[in-house]
C-alpha cells in the first residue's frame, strides 16, 4: 500500500468514525505531520495533549495534567483507601474526583469533546491513561462507556524514550498493571484501537543504516550490524570548530558542561539576546533560554523548522553564529553545508488554553501568553532526551550510561546516515535492550491490506451510533432540570410565569429522555440484527419515530422562541434569557440529528456508498451557534434603548399601562420615555391625550413660556397631569414654537 493511502486512511478514520487509533512510526516518518495535518483540518472538536511542557508547546496544545487539573502522584485505579506517609501522593478513585477541581468551563469543554489527541504517548504512564479515563467517564456521564466515548487518538513511537517511573512508584502499581506502558492501562482492554504505522523514512536515505536501525528496533540486533556500528567508535575524537558535529549524551550535567566549556573557549565577547515573555508563559516549558548567551562562532542548533518560502533551515540542523549586532540586537548564522549566511528573527510560541465557546459551540484555543526568542540554543551537546524529533548530520554518541531502554535508539535514529557518526563509547547487546512488552504490543499493528475494510466497518459502526444516539435526550433533560433549580435562586420579573413555562420543558424532555431510552433499545436491536431485511425493518421504525420526536421537538424550539421574546423586553432577565437560548441551541441540535437520522438510514436501506452516508452523518455534529437576538424578532438590547422598546410596543398598539405591565416598570417611566420620544418627533402628543385637552394645555403654555411645569400645573387644575403637560411642551419644543 502507498505510503500516501496510509496517510489518507488515518485522517478518514480521524474525521469519518469514532474508532480510536494508535498512529505510530519509526523516528522520521511523519508523525508530527500528521498531527498538524489533522489540528488544521478535523471538523472534529478536539484538544491536543502532552505529558511534558515543551512537548505541549511543540504540538500546539496543552500537558495532560493542566488540562484534566490531574494530581501529580501514583494513581490506583480502585476505591481502596490510601492514607499518609510513603502513599502521600497515592489518590484513588475517590480521591482523584476530590483533587481534580475541574471548573464549570472546564466540565462544559469535556462534555462537548468529539476527540482527544495524546501525543507522545510512549511517555504516558497506564496510571494517567486510566485517570483520564475515570474523569472523562465522570464528567460526561457515561460510566459504560471507555473514555467516556470521546474518540481517543494516541501518537507516538513506543521504542523511543518511555514513561518515568519511580521503583516506589511502581511497588504501588504492579499490583493493577503488567508494565507502566500506556497499552497496559485497564482501559484499554476496552479499547481497541486501529495500530497504524507510518513507514516511508524521510530522514534516512542509507538503506544499510536503516536495517540495523530496525534490527536494533527490534532487538533482533546480529553481530555484524554492531560491528558495523562500533567501526565508529573513537573515544578521543575531537571535533574542527566546524564540522558540525554535535554531542548526544544521556545526561544534562555532561551536555551543560561540553556546552559551557565550549563557549568559554571562545576568544570573543558574550553577547545576551533576552526573551520577551508576554502573559502566562511558565518557565518549565520555555521551548529554549530565556537568556541567550552568544559569541562569534558558537555551534548552534535550529529548534524550529523555516516558516519563509526558501525553507532555509529545519529542527536540528547545525549552524555558526558569524555575527552578533549588539545594538541592534540581530544574529547572523552561517550554514555549514554550503557557507551561506541569514540573518535571523525571532520566532513565537503560544501558551494555549482550551475554552468552549457556547455561542458558536466551538472548541476554541485561547492565547495564554507568548514566548518571543531567536529559535536557536548551543549546540556542541544535547541530551538525547531533547534530541527527540531532531534531524543531525552528524553527531558524536555518548551513550555510555543510557539509562533507559530505548535511548540508543532514539541518539542514532537522529542522524541522517552512517557516515556522520562517531560513537565515544562502544555499544554493546545489553546497551540496545527493547522491552520485550513492547515487541509484543507491535505485532498488534492492523495489516495495511486490512485497513481498508476496517475503515469501512469503522464507517459504518459510527453511523449507525449516530442514529441511536439522535433519540438520546438525557442531556438536554439534564440542561434543563439545572436551569430548573437556578430558577429557584433567581430574582427576575413574572417568576412564577417562567417557572410555569420551565417546568413544562422539562416534563415534555423527561418524556422525550425515557420514550427515547426504550425507542434506542429498539434501534439497537434492528442495528445488531443478522435479519437480511434489517435495514428496512430499522428504515421505517426510524422514519415514524423521528416525525413523532420531531413533532415534539419542534413545539419546544417554538415557544421557546416565544418565551425569549417575551422576557427580552424585561429587566434583570439578562443571564436567564442566556440560559434560555443555550437550552435553545441544544434542542436545535437533537432537532438537526433526528432529521439526518432519518436521512442516514435512508441511506443505508437504498445501500448508498458509505462515503455518501457519512457526509450526512458529520451534519449531525456540525456547530449549532446559538441564535442571535433578532433571530427570536427582538431588537438587540445593546443597540436598541430601553426608550425604543417602549416606543416599539406603544406602536405596537399597547397602552402605556400596558407596557408598564409588560416590561415590570413605573407608569411613570413608560410614559417619560413616550415623552422624549415626542420630544423626538417620533410619537405625536396627539396619541397620548385627547385632542381638547391637548388643544388648552398647548393654548396655556403658549401664553406662559416662562413657567414651569410646576406654575403651568396650578394654572390648568387637577384634571392635567405633569405627563400630559410635559409630553406636550415637548412636541411645542420639538415645534419650535416656544
Amino acid at each position: 500500500m502507498e505510503e500516501n493511502s496510509i496517510f489518507e486512511k488515518a485522517i478518514s478514520f480521524v474525521n469519518q468514525t469514532n474508532q480510536s487509533i494508535f498512529l505510530t512510526g519509526k523516528a522520521g516518518t511523519g508523525k508530527t505531520t500528521f498531527l498538524k495535518y489533522i489540528r488544521d483540518h478535523s471538523h472534529k472538536r478536539m484538544v491536543t495533549l502532552a505529558p511534558t511542557g515543551v512537548a505541549a508547546i511543540n504540538a500546539g496544545g496543552s500537558t495532560i495534567h493542566s488540562f484534566f487539573y490531574l494530581p501529580f502522584g501514583t494513581f490506583i485505579p480502585s476505591n481502596r483507601t490510601v492514607w499518609g506517609g510513603e502513599n502521600a501522593n497515592i489518590y484513588n478513585k475517590n480521591q482523584l474526583f476530590s483533587k481534580a477541581k475541574l471548573n464549570q468551563n472546564k466540565r462544559t469543554i469535556i462534555q462537548n469533546l468529539d476527540a482527544i489527541i495524546i501525543d507522545e504517548i510512549s511517555m504516558v504512564r497506564a496510571d494517567t491513561l486510566d485517570a483520564i479515563d475515570a474523569l472523562l467517564r465522570m464528567v460526561r456521564r457515561k460510566p459504560e462507556l471507555a473514555f467516556g466515548g470521546i474518540q481517543m487518538i494516541f501518537i507516538g513511537d513506543m521504542f523511543q524514550l518511555p514513561p518515568v517511573v519511580k521503583d516506589q512508584e511502581w511497588e504501588s502499581l504492579k499490583e493493577y498493571y503488567e508494565s507502566p506502558y500506556f497499552f497496559d492501562a485497564l482501559v484499554m482492554k476496552e479499547v481497541e484501537p486501529v495500530y497504524i504505522e507510518l513507514k516511508k523514512i524521510y530522514r534516512q536515505s542509507d538503506q544499510l543504516f536503516i536495517d540495523i536501525l530496525n534490527r536494533i528496533r527490534n532487538n533482533e540486533v546480529e553481530e555484524e550490524d554492531l560491528s558495523i556500528l562500533n567501526e565508529k567508535f573513537d573515544p578521543y575524537y575531537i571535533p574542527d570548530a566546524y564540522s558540525g558535529f554535535i554531542t548526544l549524551s544521556t545526561h544534562n550535567y555532561k551536555t551543560d558542561q561540553i556546552n559551557q566549556n565550549a563557549l568559554d573557549q571562545l576568544l570573543s565577547p558574550p553577547v545576551i539576546f533576552k526573551a520577551d515573555i508576554k502573559g502566562d508563559f511558565p518557565a518549565h516549558i520555555y521551548p529554549v533560554e530565556e537568556e541567550l548567551i552568544l559569541k562569534i562562532g558558537a555551534q548552534v542548533m535550529f529548534i524550529k523548522n523555516d516558516k519563509g518560502e526558501e525553507r532555509r533551515y529545519f529542527n536540528g540542523k547545525i549552524a555558526t553564529i558569524a555575527d552578533l549586532n549588539e545594538k541592534d540586537k540581530t544574529i547572523t548564522v552561517e550554514f555549514l553545508d554550503d557557507n551561506q549566511t541569514l540573518v535571523l528573527e525571532r520566532e513565537e510560541w503560544e501558551n494555549l488554553k482550551y475554552d468552549y465557546d457556547k455561542e458558536k459551540d466551538e472548541i476554541k484555543e485561547t492565547k495564554q501568553g507568548t514566548f518571543s526568542q531567536y529559535p536557536i540554543r548551543l549546540a556542541w551537546a544535547i541530551t538525547i532526551h531533547k534530541s527527540q524529533g531532531l534531524t543531525f548530520e552528524k553527531a558524536i554518541i555518548d551513550a555510555g550510561q543510557a539509562f533507559a531502554p530505548g535511548q540508543v535508539y532514539v541518539a542514532l535514529s537522529r542522524l541522517t546516515n552512517l557516515e556522520g557518526l562517531i560513537l565515544k563509547s562502544k555499544i554493546s547487546t545489553s546497551s540496545i535492550y527493547t522491552d520485550p512488552k513492547i515487541i509484543t504490543f507491535s505485532e498488534n499493528e492492523t495489516p495495511e491490506e486490512a485497513l481498508e475494510n476496517m475503515l469501512i466497518l469503522s464507517q459504518q459502526v459510527f453511523a449507525e451510533q449516530s442514529i441511536s444516539m439522535a433519540f438520546s435526550f438525557e442531556q438536554e433533560y439534564d440542561k434543563c432540570l439545572e436551569l430548573t433549580k437556578e430558577l429557584t435562586r433567581k430574582a427576575i420579573p413574572n417568576k412564577d410565569t417562567a417557572g410555569e413555562f420551565i417546568l413544562k420543558q422539562l416534563e415534555r424532555l423527561k418524556v422525550l429522555d425515557q420514550t427515547g431510552q426504550k425507542f434506542k433499545m429498539q434501534i439497537d436491536t434492528w442495528i445488531n440484527s443478522t435479519d437480511k431485511e434489517r435495514f428496512r425493518y430499522l428504515n421505517e421504525r426510524v422514519q415514524a419515530g423521528a416525525v413523532w420526536f420531531l413533532n415534539i421537538v419542534k413545539n419546544l424550539l417554538e415557544e421557546t422562541n416565544s418565551h425569549i421574546k417575551e422576557f427580552q423586553l424585561k429587566q434583570k432577565t439578562k443571564k436567564y434569557i442566556q440560559e434560555l437560548k443555550e437550552l435553545h441551541q441544544s434542542i436545535e441540535k437533537k432537532r438537526i440529528q433526528l432529521e439526518q437520522a432519518a436521512v442516514v438510514t435512508m441511506g443505508f436501506y437504498a445501500k448508498s456508498n458509505i462515503s455518501i452516508i457519512i457526509q450526512e452523518v458529520n451534519k449531525m455534529f456540525a456547530p449549532v451557534p446559538i441564535q442571535e437576538t433578532s433571530d427570536f424578532n427582538v431588537p438587540k438590547e445593546e443597540k436598541i434603548s430601553s426608550k425604543e422598546i417602549s416606543l416599539s410596543l406603544f406602536n405596537d398598539g399597547n397602552s402605556v399601562k400596558e407596557i408598564a405591565t409588560i416590561r415590570e416598570m413605573a407608569f411613570s417611566t413608560i410614559y417619560g420615555h413616550l415623552c422624549d420620544a415626542i420630544g423626538t418627533g417620533a410619537l405625536k402628543a396627539e396619541s397620548l391625550i385627547e385632542k381638547e385637552k391637548l388643544e388648552i394645555i398647548q393654548n396655556t403654555i403658549k401664553s406662559n413660556k416662562s413657567l414651569g411645569l410646576k406654575e403651568l400645573k396650578e394654572l390648568l387644575g387637577l384634571d392635567y397631569s405633569y405627563e400630559d403637560i410635559r409630553a406636550v411642551r415637548e412636541e411645542l419644543k420639538y415645534l419650535k414654537l416656544i
